[in-house]
This record gives structure tokens, C-alpha cells and sequence, in this order.
């Protein structure tokens, strides 16, 4: 059903979808760039169910509770406990480490820039969550330009993580957001 809504979505808006997966991916963190409005998380995720990517996304685990849960886990929610087994509290970096480690199959959406606002300097914790998790970074984008919804390449964590930051914004500087003056410069 979620499919054929997608698909219907997605038509009404004259969108088309694209996409570059790497084959055999089970694990990666996806970077959704540029965010620039509300309107991007109907757009990726209808996309997402298109291309069969079950893309999950954070959100602390006190809220997932009560009808908000189903609507939550609907759109790919999926509980963040920062508390660590000695009660100790664990950074947001290593809980989504733990996540990964916890499952077989996981594509975790952030992202980088943290807001719908333009950011000179993204987050980095997307990278390091990959890093540490040893899987790969995809580039999932929507070019409100050319009403195109897609995952564009793959980079390891191999190198220095400020160039291959770099690499990562070059990919996407072309591409246009809903508000292109908030993308990646």
C-alpha cells in the first residue's frame, strides 16, 4: 500500500526517481543534503519506498510512545538510548555505532547540515557514525530544479575526513533545494 502511495505521490508532484546503489549495501548512512524545508521528508520518503531503501531515522526513544509511535515508525523512526549499559550517558555518535552493530540491515538518514538553514560547516557526526560503524556514506538528494529524488555515489571513510567532506559537498553544490539560496555552497 505505502508503495502505491508513494508512486502516487510523487506523480502529483511530477517527481521522477534516480539512484546509483552501490549492489549488496545492507548497512550505510544516507545523507539527505540540501535540506531545505519541511516538504523534503514526503519527497525522500516517498522516494525511499520506491527504490526499496528501508531508510530508518533517529529520534529519541521517549518518543516513541502512543499514537505518535505509529506515526513515528510509519515514516522509518527508530529509537536512539543514549544511556549506556553502566548508566553512563553515550554520545549520539555512539548510539547510532551501537544500532549498527545491533542489526544486520540499517540505512540511518541525517542530516548534515542539521537545519533547514544554510550552514557554511556541516555536522561531522555523520561521517564519524559511519567511520565507526564501518559502512558506507550515500548521497540521497532532491533536486527541486529538476523534480529529481535520488542517491547519488557512495564514499568510504578511508582518508582524510575533511577532503572527503569536501568531495561529498562538491557532489552536491549542483544540486538545488527547494530554497537553493539555504544548499551547499
Amino acid at each position: 500500500m505505502a508503495l502505491y502511495l508513494a508512486r502516487f505521490i510523487l506523480w502529483l508532484g511530477g517527481w521522477k526517481v534516480s539512484a546509483k546503489i552501490p549492489p549488496n549495501v545492507k548497512k550505510a548512512v544516507m545523507i539527505a543534503a540540501p535540506h531545505t524545508s519541511n516538504w523534503d521528508l514526503i519527497w525522500a520518503r516517498s522516494a525511499f519506498y520506491i527504490l526499496k531503501i528501508p531508510v530508518r531515522y533517529t529520534v529519541k526513544k521517549e518518543l516513541l510512545k502512543g499514537p505518535l509511535k505509529w506515526i513515528l515508525n510509519a515514516f522509518g523512526a527508530i529509537g536512539i538510548d543514549r544511556t549506556h549499559k553502566g548508566g553512563k550517558k553515550q554520545s549520539m555518535t555512539e548510539a547510532m555505532i551501537q544500532l549498527f552493530d545491533e542489526r544486520e540491515e540499517l540505512v540511518i538518514l541525517v542530516t548534515p547540515e542539521g537545519t533547514r538553514s544554510y550552514q557554511p560547516e556541516w555536522k561531522t557526526g555523520f561521517y564519524r557514525v559511519a567511520e565507526g560503524a564501518g559502512v558506507p556514506i550515500l548521497c540521497g538528494y532532491l533536486d527541486y530544479e529538476n523534480k529529481i529524488a535520488g542517491v547519488g555515489p557512495s564514499f568510504s571513510t578511508n582518508g582524510d575526513m575533511f577532503e572527503i567532506i569536501e568531495k561529498i559537498k562538491d557532489f552536491y553544490r549542483p544540486i538545488k533545494g527547494k530554497y537553493p539560496e539555504k544548499g551547499v555552497r
